[in-house]
Parts: C-alpha cells; structure tokens; sequence
C-alpha cells in the first residue's frame, strides 16, 4: 500500500484504512474527526489532546489547517456519513431494540 503524504509528518491518506480519508498520520483519527470535535462539539484543541493523548497538539493543529483547505469536501463527507447513520438507523433493527422486543414477546 501506498502512503501520500499531504502536510508532512502529520497527515496522510492511505488506500483501505480509515476509507482513504485523511487522517493524522500513524491513528485512525481522521481529519474528519477533528473538524466535528472541533466545530460541531465546541472542543478545543486542548480539549482534544486530553481525550486522545497518543497525538500532540501539532497533529490537531495539522489537521484543522487541512480541513479549513478541504472545508467543502470534508463537509461533504460529513452530510454523506450522516445520511448513511441515518438510513441503516431506518432500515437496520437495533440489537438491543431486537432483544428487548424478543423479551416483551415471551
């Protein structure tokens, strides 16, 4: 497989992990990740590096600058992977929602 560097050192895309998408290089943390973190949870990037301390700070900060030259495709792979959440939320019963019905039917 091959790796493409995108800001050196701290960010990568690479074939068959994380979809390709780009992600701190060496974790499964993907820029994507971040961004909601960041934006849509109101995290700061201290915020972040206490959740997840196997990655610094540049790494997070590495990530944002990515995502704010990537904002409308990064954004598009949000709305996608909500929309896909939201579908197999419709289409897919639970296991615990199969398991409490399978209960209540005996």
């Amino acid at each position: 497989m091959s790796t493409v560097a995108v800001i050196k050192e701290h960010i990568e895309m690479t074939l068959g992990v994380c979809g390709g998408k780009p992600r701190i290089a060496g974790h499964r943390i993907t820029v994507q990740n971040i961004a909601v973190w960041h934006e849509q949870m109101g995290m700061s990037p201290d915020e972040i590096l206490l959740h997840y301390p196997s990655i610094n700070l540049s790494d997070i900060y590495a990530a944002l600058a990515y995502y704010y030259d990537h904002r409308e495709e990064i954004r598009k792979q949000i709305e996608d992977d909500e929309s896909f959440a939201l579908e197999m939320k419709k289409t897919t019963i639970s296991l615990v929602q199969q398991k409490l019905r399978n209960q209540r039917e005996r």
